[in-house]
């Protein structure tokens, strides 16, 4: 039985104020986001880790470093870097960006999950990129306890992926900062074993 503790990364500033991060802002974790870190680690500090995986932005990397100190093998995969939301990453967007914002995300939630945001990518893109990189995390045999951090829009499209639920559903896993959801997966069947967790 493998064991997969899937978490999204700790608050940063950008998140805080409401400024859109995306694949291309590579932002550290604010002071929130580093006792959120800590609360993390202090709660699984002591789950035999075989292998941590993170997106290739640092604000992933911050939110395990405690564990990744502990010389745990640890791998980064663009593929798990947060969606790219095109001209609005690293923006404090104005009403009508805004307004644009959530038109194109309830045109998502209406079934276009094949559009994107500003020239970044679409739902249907960041899940074709997860896929390989969640396929290759279950096919590890040797790994029983895996400790994933990824963001907060690519974790939504990757529940839908592993729940079998269509893109449209991206909006129903409501999760904040420094969440965990708890997988257990047995070679064929991948369940979630419990209500999601939150560090704050």
């Amino acid at each position: 039985m493998k064991h997969i503790y899937l978490i999204r990364h700790g608050q940063t500033d950008y998140n805080k104020r409401g400024i859109v991060q995306g694949s291309s802002v590579d932002t550290s974790l604010n002071e929130t986001g580093k006792q959120q870190a800590d609360l993390f680690y202090e709660a699984y500090k002591d789950i035999p880790f075989d292998k941590i995986y993170t997106s290739k932005l640092q604000r992933t990397h911050q939110s395990v470093q405690k564990f990744i100190d502990k010389n745990i093998p640890w791998e980064q995969h663009v593929g798990l870097n947060e969606i790219s939301w095109g001209e609005f990453d690293g923006k404090l967007s104005s009403k009508e960006d805004k307004e644009h914002y959530l038109s194109i995300m309830q045109r998502w939630t209406n079934g276009e999950t094949h559009l994107a945001i500003g020239g970044g990518e679409s739902p249907e893109i960041v899940r074709l990129r997860q896929i390989p990189v969640w396929d290759l995390i279950l096919s590890r045999e040797d790994e029983k306890n895996v400790l994933v951090c990824i963001h907060g829009r690519a974790l939504r499209i990757l529940m839908c992926h592993i729940k079998s639920l269509p893109l449209t559903e991206m909006d129903s896993f409501d999760h904040d900062n420094l969440c965990l959801y708890l997988l257990e997966y047995d070679g064929n069947r991948l369940e979630v074993k419990k209500p999601i967790v939150c560090f704050i």
